[in-house]
């Protein structure tokens, strides 16, 4: 992918890939000029390899995502939210389930009942995993072709779903490179925080692994502009942004430049929920509608998260 006009990256090779212990992280303006590079397909592939491993093993700072979110936003053109009440909610959806079933339809289309604009983007299929966009198909929510079919949901007052292709298609190229390389990269935890919209939104986040709640609550609470809104940071439900049915995660919000605890975290529930029988998008599916038709109960917690989106959004 790469162009005629090559960007040479040794400079920063030779810092952030000395391992774990040896290497040192890129000032904000550095790692945005590297990721600009990248996104223009102007790094060769050996040295993009080497940029992407280097990051795995050394991991992410602050300043780093900083810049690396900085340029990827500048990638591809911002969505323009209705005009009302509420702020847009933004739900990335990149794990899908794999032993629950995937419930973060029902949590974007309980909140599009209330008229909130919301707007999940994510991946198409995962590969052993039940994905957030085969539920929606399978409840008759097609995916948006384009940034305009995307608003033209939105304004219509419809949980609008895009895949990463159509929504940037340079950051989806980026994480096809999975498939090569055989891990993640950090493009993966890019998608997962960037804010897609012009104006302010309330983005939901989740982390699987434990150093990112420490990592990603410095960068929401310290680096994030106040201007591109609110974000609620919770761990995941198999890596998916919508609460456990089961159990309630901690839910913390940042805005501002402070931190709020809104849910505390909970072993159980004090009565589990009815849930599908199966995992398959069918099944999910079929569950949700009977939710939303009031013939089965909202899991308490999504209900929570719901409720606490809802009242956010209408703030910023």
């Amino acid at each position: 992918m790469t162009t005629h006009d090559p960007f040479p990256t040794a400079r920063f090779i030779k810092e952030i890939g000395r391992g774990a212990k040896g290497a040192r992280s890129m000032s904000r303006d550095e790692a945005r000029e590297l990721w600009t590079a990248i996104l223009d397909g102007r790094v060769s592939d050996l040295e993009l390899g080497g940029i992407l491993l280097s990051m795995r093993i050394k991991g992410e700072s602050v300043e780093e995502l900083e810049g690396f979110l900085e340029a990827s936003e500048s990638s591809f053109p911002r969505l323009r939210a209705p005009a009302g009440e509420y702020a847009p909610v933004v739900i990335p959806s990149y794990n899908g389930a794999r032993k629950l079933p995937n419930l973060t339809a029902l949590l974007a289309m309980l909140l599009a009942r209330e008229g909130v604009p919301v707007l999940v983007h994510g991946v198409a299929h995962d590969v052993g995993r039940v994905a957030t966009a085969e539920v929606f198909e399978a409840l008759g929510v097609h995916a948006a072709g384009s940034h305009a079919e995307a608003e033209a949901a939105l304004a219509g007052g419809h949980v609008s779903f895009i895949t990463i292709e159509a929504l940037a298609p340079r950051l989806a190229w980026m994480l096809s490179l999975r498939r090569i390389l055989g891990v993640r990269n950090s493009t993966h935890t890019l998608v997962k925080i960037m804010q897609p919209f012009e104006g302010p939104a309330l983005r939901l986040v989740s982390y699987t692994h434990p150093e990112y709640l420490e990592t990603l609550g410095e960068y929401f609470q310290q680096a994030a502009p106040h201007e591109r809104g609110h974000a609620f940071l919770m761990r995941g439900t198999e890596g998916e942004t919508v609460a456990n049915a089961n159990k309630a995660q901690k839910i913390d919000w940042f805005h501002d430049g402070e931190r709020t605890v809104l849910v505390e975290k909970q072993l159980l529930v004090e009565s589990l929920p009815v849930l599908p029988e199966g995992k398959s998008a069918a099944s999910t599916a079929g569950w949700i509608a009977a939710v939303l038709r009031g013939e089965i109960p909202v899991p308490d917690s999504i209900a929570q998260q719901a409720a606490h989106c809802k009242e956010v959004a209408r703030l910023i």
